[in-house]
C-alpha cells in the first residue's frame, strides 16, 4: 500500500507550445474573418485567444499580436458603423 502520490514530472503538467501556437493562426484567422461578418462576436474571441497564447508563450509571437490587432479593429469597425447608422447594429 503507498500512502504517498507518485512524483510527476513538471512537463505532463505544462500546457504545449503547440496549443499556443494553434491559439494564434486562430486568433488571426478569427480577427481578420471578424471584419467581414459577426464582429460583435468574432473580435472579443480573437482578443482572448490572442491574450492566452501570448501567456503561454506561443513561437508565432506576431501572428497572436496581429490577431489581438485585428480582434480590437473588429471592434472599433463596430462602433464606428454604429455611429454612422444610429443602430444596435450594421448591415452593409
Amino acid at each position: 500500500m503507498q500512502l504517498t502520490a507518485p512524483v510527476t514530472s513538471s512537463t505532463e503538467t505544462r500546457p504545449t507550445g503547440r496549443d499556443a501556437d494553434g491559439m494564434a493562426v486562430a486568433s488571426f484567422i478569427l480577427g481578420l474573418l471578424g471584419l467581414l461578418v459577426l464582429n460583435i462576436f468574432l473580435g472579443p474571441i480573437a482578443i482572448v485567444l490572442a491574450t492566452v497564447s501570448l501567456w503561454r508563450g506561443t513561437t508565432r509571437r506576431g501572428r497572436a499580436l496581429l490577431g489581438l490587432t485585428l480582434g480590437v479593429a473588429d471592434l472599433a469597425v463596430l462602433g464606428i458603423a454604429m455611429q454612422v447608422s444610429h443602430t444596435l447594429s450594421w448591415s452593409l
